[in-house]
């Protein structure tokens, strides 16, 4: 995928009237594939990367939340424990992939080695470089099971960035949602970008897209997720030749 980040298009939005709409419909669309999923023996595997602030738990709340939660594992991924650095990087993540028939959601995944680790150096320059093959034989071995795959980097402005961080840190329902490190990030917007721009390039696949999303408009970035998971489950059920549910039921 070759995309400037930098000269995304903000603008996009969402009114109000449109969102509950759109929401609705593709919530019981996912909801009603989450039975085939569970009848066709397939896993999901959802992972979302973004900077900081860009919507992340809010995109993923709203994608599970018409789910039966018995079919679902949300993973909030933080550093690696002491105990797990003694492992390759992929081991926790192996350990967490889904059981057939379940969804696995991933709140920031395996592609922190090429993005934070290698930033921080956390990660060796070798070690980083050579995780892009480790990461695409990855998840080239899991969809050539019974996996389904797809991958949301969510994007914002600089100044909206700026603008979550300040009213996380004045609202005291929200300020923990803020750290020190947030800030620092900040300043290393660039890096990052430039990270983000190189990972989306060497792994975007077929059989594991990047779904690029708008997120300066919450409401906007929320639909386009919900949208571009239902589109992907059913594009690989038709490939597959699995007939799809009856959707009439849902329509207006």
């Amino acid at each position: 995928m070759e995309i400037d980040l930098s000269k995304l298009d903000h603008h996009k939005k969402m009114d109000k009237v449109t969102y509950k709409k759109e929401l609705d419909k593709y919530q019981k669309r996912l909801m009603s594939l989450q039975r085939k999923i569970v009848d066709e023996n397939l896993g999901v595997i959802l992972a979302f990367e973004g900077v900081d602030a860009a919507g992340k738990g809010g995109a993923i709340k709203r994608l599970t939340s018409e789910l039966d939660p018995r079919g679902v594992a949300v993973h909030p991924i933080a550093a690696p424990k002491p105990h797990e650095q003694r492992y390759h990087f992929m081991q926790r993540f192996w350990r967490k992939i889904p059981q057939y028939g379940q969804f696995g959601v991933f709140d920031r995944s395996w592609y922190g080695r090429v993005l934070v680790e290698r930033i921080e150096g956390f990660a060796t320059n070798e070690e980083w470089k050579r995780a892009y093959d480790e990461i695409n034989h990855f998840e080239k071995l899991v969809t050539d099971d019974h996996y389904i795959l797809l991958k949301f980097w969510i994007q914002i402005s600089k100044d909206e960035q700026l603008d979550r961080f300040e009213k996380r840190q004045n609202d005291p329902l929200k300020s923990w949602k803020i750290t020190d490190e947030d800030w620092r990030n900040r300043k290393k917007w660039d890096n990052y970008e430039t990270a983000a721009t190189e990972m989306l390039r060497r792994t975007d696949h077929d059989y594991a897209p990047w779904i690029v999303v708008e997120g300066n408009n919450k409401r906007y970035a929320r639909v386009k997720v919900l949208k571009s998971t239902v589109q992907h489950i059913e594009d690989y059920l038709k490939e597959a030749s699995i007939e799809l549910p009856e959707y009439a039921l849902f329509e207006e």
